[in-house]
């Protein structure tokens, strides 16, 4: 194979790595971004809750102390109705206590309404916040170590970007912006593989002659349909693999 060939596979390689590491580096912060907009969704949702909890015990001590005043008020309607001088002023007071009894009934029934009600809103919160307590230690962590997996994919894509450059240097011109050219439109794939007669990044099937040109190897070719650089390995026979070498045939 080409030296050209070779280094340009090497550079192919390294590129595929770089546009990882580029993912990954831009999908870090998104993912950080989502995980807070979650946790500030689950504080919002505490603090509605707290609230919810506040005003129900808030509306409850409202309902306990106009009952109390209701009661205080009975009290002294009913010494007031001591005091009665006529019958009518007798029903007047007692309709007055009637009423203020009807309405500790219904002070009474919604106390009760809302103390059902404030156990499951009392168990939201204290559930809410040992959750939010926890995912706020997991979202620090992950953020920790976001940052650790940023610095050193940034580190790797330094080193992987200076290596890059030796080899580039190695390369000719010509094989070089052949390749740039290539990548651009190609999704960053500017080398592919020949197998089975077909490129492997377009799949397209080569012509019998053109391929015999490539397996010479004396010349960087690239292909007829996507315009990658072409290269071809061919398969190797048990005695490259083992090392072993076959047997002299015997006349």
């Amino acid at each position: 194979m080409l030296p050209d060939l070779q280094l340009i596979i090497q550079i192919q390689d390294i590129d595929t790595r770089l546009a990882e590491l580029a993912r990954e580096i831009t999908a870090l912060p998104k993912h950080i971004a989502e995980i807070e907009r979650k946790l500030v969704a689950h504080e919002r949702k505490l603090e509605a809750d707290r609230a919810a909890l506040s005003a129900n015990q808030k509306e409850r001590k409202q309902c306990e102390g106009d009952a109390q005043t209701q009661e205080q008020k009975i009290s002294k309607l009913k010494d007031q109705m001591l005091q009665a001088k006529t019958n009518e002023q007798y029903r007047a007071f007692q309709n007055e206590i009637e009423y203020c009894e009807k309405e500790i009934r219904r002070l009474e029934d919604r106390i009760l309404e809302l103390m059902g009600e404030s156990d499951p809103l009392d168990k939201n919160v204290k559930a809410a916040e040992a959750a939010l307590k926890a995912e706020k230690a997991q979202v620090e962590s992950e953020k920790q170590e976001a940052r650790k997996r940023t610095a050193a994919d940034e580190a790797a894509s330094r080193q992987l970007s200076e290596e890059r450059a030796r080899i580039a240097a190695q390369i000719s011109p010509s094989t070089m912006s052949q390749y740039e050219r290539a990548r651009k439109p190609g999704k960053g794939i500017g080398v592919a593989e020949i197998a089975e007669g077909r490129c492997s990044a377009c799949h397209m099937a080569v012509r019998p002659q053109f391929f015999q040109e490539l397996r010479r190897g004396d010349k960087v070719m690239a292909c007829e349909s996507c315009h990658r650089i072409l290269y071809y390995n061919p398969p190797q026979t048990v005695e490259a693999l083992t090392g072993e070498t076959a047997p002299a045939a015997h006349g």
